[in-house]
């Protein structure tokens, strides 16, 4: 589905990232993967390589503007071009009420979550343009668009404000072939869920009464990279097992 495709894909060390740089790279994607670990994205790589798969490492904070222009190099010089950024790599941030949260506490969060979009994108799409197009997918949240929960305010405001750039993006670059789009999971097995107790109160907030596996958000990412959604852009799709319906 990915076949002679270059993907950049962050967060991907673990959980929702590194199930979709598993499954890209199976579907035929050359693959740049990030996160702050060096070594969890070597094995990563290793397991792509092990499958038949190319990969290539590069670790470093999204929230870092620097890093934004050594992975959009790496893809040009490794692989000639980019075509696809799964924009994933993110924070929870504090867990407390507004009013407790402090300015660094705020700004660190929106940094993770939003200005690193902001600087990927803006180094991602002049490469994708000189391969006439690409997809950009960042990960949202249900938290912040469907529904806000307590003490989630800060990441609530920084996955929210995801919306506002896929849909700025749309319209500065869709007509030149660029498909920006937001992916919002609901909850997910990953260490971001928490303890097993934590997982269970989430499970209850879906209508399919459970949270995700990693792969299958993967596999919604997958969707938004690929030429099956050649005709979506701007657009908001939740992979949430139904949390949105039932509120």
């Amino acid at each position: 589905m990915l076949k002679g495709k270059v993907a950049i894909v962050t967060g991907a060390s673990s959980g929702i990232g590194r199930a979709a740089a598993l499954l890209f790279a199976a579907e035929g994607a050359a693959v740049v993967v990030n996160a702050r670990g060096a070594r969890d994205l070597e094995i990563v790589v290793k397991e792509i390589e092990a499958a038949g798969g190319q990969a290539v490492a590069v670790a470093g904070d999204v929230a870092e503007e620097a890093l934004h222009d050594r992975l959009v190099a790496t893809a040009m010089d490794a692989y000639s071009g980019l075509d696809i950024a799964f924009n994933n790599a993110g924070t929870v941030g504090p867990y407390k009420p507004l009013s407790d949260v402090l300015a660094e506490e705020w700004q660190a969060t929106l940094a993770a979550n939003l200005t690193s979009a902001f600087l990927a994108a803006r180094r991602q799409i002049p490469a994708m343009l000189q391969r006439g197009g690409g997809s950009l997918i960042f990960t949202s949240s249900f938290v912040g668009t469907s529904v806000g929960l307590p003490g989630m305010a800060t990441y609530a405001a920084s996955k929210a404000g995801l919306m506002g750039l896929v849909k700025g993006i749309t319209a500065d670059y869709g007509a030149q072939g660029i498909r920006a789009n937001a992916l919002l999971p609901g909850g997910t097995d990953t260490a971001m869920a928490g303890d097993a107790a934590q997982k269970e109160w989430a499970a209850g907030l879906h209508a399919l009464k459970r949270i995700a596996e990693p792969q299958e958000i993967a596999r919604a990412a997958l969707f938004l990279a690929s030429p099956m959604s050649s005709f979506v852009a701007g657009s908001a799709l939740y992979a949430d097992g139904g949390n949105a319906a039932i509120k």
